[in-house]
Parts: structure tokens; C-alpha cells; sequence
């Protein structure tokens, strides 16, 4: 796979001044912060020029990489290194969910689960991909790691579980998906608000919601609040994020620049 030069420089550059932008955030604490570089309707060599970067001793490679649409992740996957960890983060039908945790198996996360169906369809596929594999699925991709998706702002445009809803969800995925791993909750929120927490130092109240969310979780479940991750927070408010206690951002036109139109996306 040709990776132009030109482009893999700009692209890690990119990815090393997000990088900085978290640290700076995170200052001394020595919290960690996972970033997820969106990917989606990007081709696969960008993916590649991050993840194996031609000057490996001034860039680590970047493992971790998120798609909106369940084709294009799977079709991405049979392309790339089995070294990346692919998080689906877009909103995921039904149907999709088995063929989904049964084709991939380095799919890391699915960070947009909203009913308990869509949990038992990736218990389906993530428990027929171990027993097709056997000793060949790595034991950390052996329990998928999902993310209850809240909805966090009201609209009925989003997608997610009420906030009050969200214990119920959380306890089946625990009870009755043995091949699932709970690993936290994860919001979009309302895009206004997102533009207006552009500082580290804004106030979201949708970040805000989501946190008292995992805590009433976490006590109802009877866990630690840092078993379940937060995820919130993108290329407009990721600090804001970071400083009210996310566990993990997604950043992808600040990394990988705009997107182009579905139609004209090209994978290769």
C-alpha cells in the first residue's frame, strides 16, 4: 500500500500536536486519556501512515482508530494490520451487530450500544468468532469491550438510553452477555454545546450529565466508578472533555482533515 510522504508527515504531525493538546490538559496527573483518530471515509493508507509511521523514533504508532460505518470497518480491517484496535463509534443497526463481532476480531470497542438488543446480537457474534477461532483469538479480543451510549441532551435526534434507563442496559450487558466486557458510557451531546466548550475550561453540561450518570450506575451496580469508562468528547471539545473527566476522546478532522463526501470517499 503507496503511502505519500508528504501526507504521512502532515498526517503525524497532526496527530503529535493533538497528543500534546491532551498531555497539556492532563498536566501531572498522570491520568490516562485514550485518543481515537476518526477514520471514517478516509483511505486506508492514512490509517497506515499513522499506525506505522516512517520515523518510528520521533512517532509511536497509533493503535487506536474509529469508524462510523460498519461496512467500511470491516472492509478496513481485512486490509490493515491486525495491530490496530478498531472502535465502531457511529450508529449501529441491529443486523449489523453480529457479523460485526464475529468478522473483526482486533474490534476493540463498540462505543454505541442503546438496547439490550444490540448487546445480545454481539454476544452472538463475539461468542460464535471465539468458539470458530479457538486459541487464535488473542485473550484480551476475547471479551468485546462495549460502551452504553447516553443520551445526554434530550434530543430526539440522538440516539441512546435516558440517563434513567441507562442502569437496566448496563446490568443485562454484565448478566447476560458473557462475552461482552461493560466498559463504560459514552455521549455525543448537543452540537451547540460542543462549540461552546471549545476551552479546557468550559463547562459542558452534557459531559456534566454523563459523569453523574456513571456514578449513580456505579453505586446502583455496586462497582468502582473508574470500571466504567467515560467517553466523551471531540475535535471541537476534546479539553473540555479531558478536564471534566473523560477517559477517552475522538478526534478526527483536527487529525486527519476534512472528510469528503460519502460518495466520493475512496478506501484504497
Amino acid at each position: 500500500m503507496r503511502i505519500d510522504p508528504a501526507r504521512a508527515k502532515q498526517l503525524v504531525e497532526n496527530l503529535q500536536r493533538v497528543t500534546q493538546r491532551v498531555d497539556a490538559v492532563r498536566g501531572g496527573s498522570g491520568r490516562k486519556v485514550r485518543l481515537i483518530a476518526v477514520s471514517k471515509l478516509k483511505p486506508a493508507r492514512d490509517i497506515l501512515a499513522l499506525h506505522q509511521p516512517q520515523s518510528p523514533s520521533t512517532q509511536q504508532p497509533h493503535h487506536d482508530f474509529g469508524e462510523n460505518y460498519t461496512d467500511e470497518l470491516t472492509t478496513k480491517a481485512a486490509l490493515l494490520p491486525h495491530s490496530i484496535r478498531w472502535h465502531m463509534i457511529g450508529g449501529l443497526q441491529t443486523n449489523k451487530c453480529k457479523p460485526l463481532a464475529e468478522s473483526v476480531p482486533n474490534l476493540f470497542s463498540v462505543s454505541s450500544v442503546d438496547t439490550a438488543k444490540k448487546a445480545d446480537a454481539l454476544e452472538k457474534g463475539r461468542k460464535a468468532l471465539v468458539e470458530k477461532s479457538g486459541d487464535e483469538v488473542a485473550e484480551e479480543q476475547k471479551r468485546l469491550r462495549v460502551l452504553v451510549q447516553v443520551n445526554t441532551s434530550g434530543e430526539e435526534s440522538k440516539s441512546g438510553v435516558e440517563p434513567h434507563e441507562t442502569t437496566a442496559l448496563c446490568r443485562h450487558i454484565r448478566e447476560k452477555c458473557p462475552t461482552l466486557r461493560l466498559g463504560g458510557l459514552m455521549t455525543i451531546g448537543a452540537i451547540a454545546r460542543s462549540r461552546e466548550s471549545s476551552s479546557p475550561d468550559a463547562l459542558n453540561e452534557d459531559f456534566v450529565t454523563l459523569r453523574e450518570t456513571r456514578d449513580r450506575v456505579a453505586g446502583e451496580l455496586g462497582v468502582e466508578r473508574e470500571e466504567l469508562e467515560l467517553s466523551m468528547g471531540m475535535s471541537s471539545d476534546f479539553e473540555a472533555a479531558i478536564a471534566q473527566g473523560s477517559d477517552e476522546v475522538r478526534v478526527g478532522t483536527t487529525i486527519l482533515g476534512e472528510r469528503p463526501a460519502k460518495k466520493d470517499a475512496k478506501i484504497q
